[in-house]
């Protein structure tokens, strides 16, 4: 026998063998009634143009490149009593306010939806293009940077659309779990405000001691054949391993890439916690010499992707509906008179009695989310998201305001953590 029949035949009896091995993923709770229908939908959204980035003050020109691409998705679920919801997540740096209205109108419209039943989360990836709200003055559209920004924007909006009416022509019957992993890269990146301002270590951050919000929830789903079809996926923490002139979706576009690598036709969703006053580390190349700051990003997103991998599989915790859904915008004072205060927005979503889903707009800081779950513990878990429906600075905490830094100069009164809790608290105890 030739050297080289001996070596093909072992290789010929794994092939012989492959077609009675299932290659496809088994089912995490095969005893579950597939009672949901779920569609998905998603769009390349990566500029075709240098437009400028949004995310840090100090740049100084448009985008010179791609990276990663950017990306729009949306999951529709479907609860057996037609209860509907519909996810939107985007690789940008935040949802003007506007922008969601006027989607939420039109779904709305066209479909019926209620605008409670809408949630739209941005990942605050700093290497995204800048998006304007409100359409601009005659007078801005002749700056070229305010004239392509609201033209993106514009057409982002048409895409959004576009997408929901995919995902609701794609609703499939579905299966749904969720559980909690954790991932360490996320730290409190303020200072140390309880030692004396003249400690040496007072100033040094990131603040190992500081707060942060470790929980990976992801919510799993699946057809009813055990086929995995896609997972939504939240981590508190900003998405700031870059800062160059280049696209990209940081450690959460990363993330996301690494779950979809070696799976066709599976989508994962990427959602904001609050993570205002965290960042991931290490952070910048200077830290890890020899190592890019795009080498950290794809780094941390794995590391993200693998605490993901384990909430899917792991103890999977049913979620059986029905769906239902609240959402207020509540007048958010500033500290300042002369300023308006602002529809701050507040959304509640129960997924039955498994899971409560909470959605607040803009930066919100992680204090809120360890409140609300301390608070609001009990049978269901509590999934705490921030950067919502919304995009207008920082939340602080009360904490934080008195503390003073950074995330406390957006001028907010006093009350804005007490305002934003009791709505919470309110439109929890609404829904059944």
């Amino acid at each position: 026998m030739t050297r080289a029949l001996l070596v093909l035949l072992p290789a010929l009896l794994l092939a012989s063998l492959l077609p009675a091995l299932d290659p496809a993923p088994k089912s995490v709770a095969p005893h579950l009634p597939a009672t949901w229908q779920a569609g998905f939908a998603r769009a390349v959204i990566t500029p075709d143009k240098p437009l400028w980035m949004a995310g840090y003050a100090a740049r100084n020109k448009p985008a010179e490149g791609r990276e990663q691409d950017l990306f729009a998705k949306v999951l529709t679920l479907e609860d057996g009593a037609r209860g509907r919801f519909v996810l939107i997540t985007l690789d940008l740096i935040g949802v003007p306010q506007a922008l969601r209205h006027r989607v939420a109108d039109a779904l709305a419209r066209e479909h019926q939806l209620p605008a409670a039943a809408l949630l739209i989360n941005a990942s605050h990836t700093h290497s995204g293009p800048q998006l304007r709200g409100l359409p601009p003055s005659a007078e801005d559209l002749a700056n070229p940077k305010i004239r392509d920004a609201w033209a993106y924007t514009q057409a982002l909006e048409t895409t959004l659309l576009r997408l929901v009416r995919e995902a609701l022509a794609d609703l499939q019957p579905a299966r749904l779990t969720w559980n909690q992993a954790r991932c360490g890269f996320a730290m409190n990146r303020r200072r140390d405000y309880s030692l004396p301002a003249d400690h040496p270590n007072a100033n040094r951050v990131p603040n190992p001691e500081g707060p942060v919000d470790h929980a990976v929830p992801a919510l799993r789903v699946e057809s009813p054949d055990g086929r995995l079809r896609g997972v939504v996926f939240g981590y508190a923490c900003h998405n700031t391993c870059l800062g160059f002139y280049r696209w990209c979706g940081d450690y959460a576009g990363y993330a996301q890439e690494a779950l979809q690598e070696h799976r066709p036709d599976f989508q994962a969703m990427f959602v904001t916690g609050c993570g205002g006053d965290q960042n991931p580390y290490p952070r910048r190349s200077d830290v890890v010499p020899g190592v890019s700051d795009v080498e950290l990003a794809r780094q941390h997103g794995r590391t993200l992707a693998n605490a993901v991998e384990m909430a899917m599989t792991v103890n999977p915790r049913p979620v059986t509906g029905p769906l239902r859904a609240a959402y207020e915008e509540i007048p958010l004072a500033y500290a300042k008179p002369d300023r308006p205060a602002h529809a701050y927005p507040v959304q509640v979503v129960k997924f039955g009695a498994d899971l409560t889903l909470i959605a607040l707009g803009s930066e919100v800081v992680v204090d809120y989310s360890l409140r609300l779950k301390r608070e609001l513990s009990g049978p269901a878990g509590v999934w705490v998201a921030g950067y919502s429906n919304d995009y207008s600075g920082y939340i602080p905490s009360l904490r934080l305001q008195r503390e003073g830094g950074y995330e406390a100069a957006t001028g907010w009164a006093e009350d804005a953590e007490a305002r934003i809790v009791r709505k919470v608290h309110e439109l929890h105890a609404q829904l059944p």
